[in-house]
């Protein structure tokens, strides 16, 4: 009486079902579904991602034979501790992190140098507008690097 049936979906398309009462939150559900796990699950309902914990069921009209959702989320979290570093000096940090954004200004300094190699041995190639295009865009660029770099 006054409980309904909940069809949880998983990426892998298998599916369970769930027993609970209009009045349960998502956070009971989760616990009750998913025990030590809490945390890595997410769960998601009509596109709806449902984070707010404190919210009932009733209050999401979730009603009998709806369909939840539900993806395991990877990593770290609370209920799963990460595992210590194995290597005997520990962690380490790195001076830089290297990604495409900090490698952006030296390679486009590059380009910029090969235009500038470019124009100086091979001027018959390049027209009055292709040189002042290449002033401009060279001046450009030392703002924007003074910019990233000058803080």
């Amino acid at each position: 009486p006054g409980l309904i049936k909940i069809r949880l979906k998983f990426l892998n398309d298998t599916e369970e079902v769930a027993v609970a009462r209009p009045e349960d939150t998502v956070g009971v559900l989760k616990s009750k579904c998913f025990p030590g796990q809490e945390s890595q699950m997410k769960l998601i309902y009509r596109g709806q991602l449902l984070q707010d914990q404190a919210r009932t069921l009733r209050s999401l009209r979730i009603t009998d034979n709806c369909v939840i959702h539900c993806h395991r989320s990877r990593g770290p979290t609370a209920a799963t501790p990460a595992l210590p570093d194995p290597s005997p000096a520990g962690p380490t940090t790195p001076g830089l992190p290297v990604s495409g954004g900090t490698l952006m200004v030296p390679t486009v300094m590059v380009v910029l140098a090969l235009g500038w190699y470019f124009r100086i041995n091979y001027r018959q190639l390049f027209t009055a507008p292709a040189t002042v295009s290449l002033i401009g865009v060279t001046i450009l660029v030392t703002f924007l690097a003074f910019g990233v770099y000058g803080q």
